[in-house]
């Protein structure tokens, strides 16, 4: 035989001693050497549980000069899955034995993109003057740079339109310590002089709070917030012996659960 007969025998000869090998091995491995799609057990995607979260965004004081002081809270409430929430949102302020800015909000959102949910629902205006319903529809996420944005317009029974931008960014000082600005616009496109709100650009809240995070579910912060009226508004405010430009201490607590 030649040499190249004996290589070729001899490669043959490995190749199936090789695969007989490696089809006892097989055989003989336990069940769980097996390749699975869910190692851990469980599907991996779990789009469909249900999650819930409740923030309070601002708990806090607001101490003017010369101004009196004034308690403020805006929350947030949601759950659902990933891709469908119940949303409600709720603030006000309180000041002078008087509830103002009382905003009830119930929404429908769902994700349209990886960072954006569109929603749709009903805001309800409840404190101490008189009470409005309206339709909304809008949208709410994080933009570039992870600024925290939501656009909102809204539609009365009394073909009153308005609408509301909100944006906010958490400035990183330290792993604990975030400088928070915050601002807040309101418009409206008619006056009504009951709830003290007049047509075009009717109010701007904006602050700068600096929050501990004792824990990420627990801050405190102090900072310093702006509240002013314009145009109409600002004369119904006036009318009504209110302060129409307010810069304001404030102090309270951001919590979630």
């Amino acid at each position: 035989m030649s040499r190249y007969g004996t290589f070729v025998g001899t490669a043959v000869a490995m190749f199936i001693a090789w695969s007989v090998q490696a089809q006892t091995a097989n055989q003989q491995a336990p069940p769980s050497a097996t390749p699975s799609a869910a190692p851990f057990g469980v599907s991996p995607v779990q789009d469909e549980h249900i999650f819930y979260h409740l923030l309070f965004d601002q708990l806090e004081g607001r101490f003017g000069f010369n101004q009196g002081n004034t308690l403020r809270w805006e929350a947030t409430a949601w759950a659902g899955t990933d891709l469908n929430r119940i949303w409600l949102l709720s603030e006000g302020r309180y000041s002078n034995n008087q509830l103002d800015d009382g905003i009830q909000q119930l929404f429908y959102g769902r994700a349209i993109t990886t960072y954006f949910d569109a929603l749709v629902g009903i805001r309800y205006d409840l404190d101490s003057l008189p009470s409005r319903g309206w339709g909304a529809l809008g949208i709410q996420g994080l933009a570039p740079q992870f600024f925290k944005v939501s656009a909102i317009g809204y539609i009365s029974g009394e073909g009153h339109l308005a609408a509301r931008l909100e944006a906010s960014y958490d400035l990183l000082i330290t792993q604990r310590l975030i400088l928070q600005p915050q601002l807040e616009l309101n418009f409206y496109t008619k006056d009504d002089p009951a709830r003290l709100v007049g047509a075009g650009l009717s109010e701007l809240d904006a602050g700068l709070r600096l929050r501990y995070e004792i824990s990420r579910q627990f801050a405190p912060y102090v900072g310093i917030t702006y509240l002013g009226q314009y145009g109409a508004t600002a004369n119904y405010v006036s009318a009504a012996g209110g302060s129409t430009q307010q810069v304001r201490f404030t102090a309270g607590l951001r919590a979630w659960w």
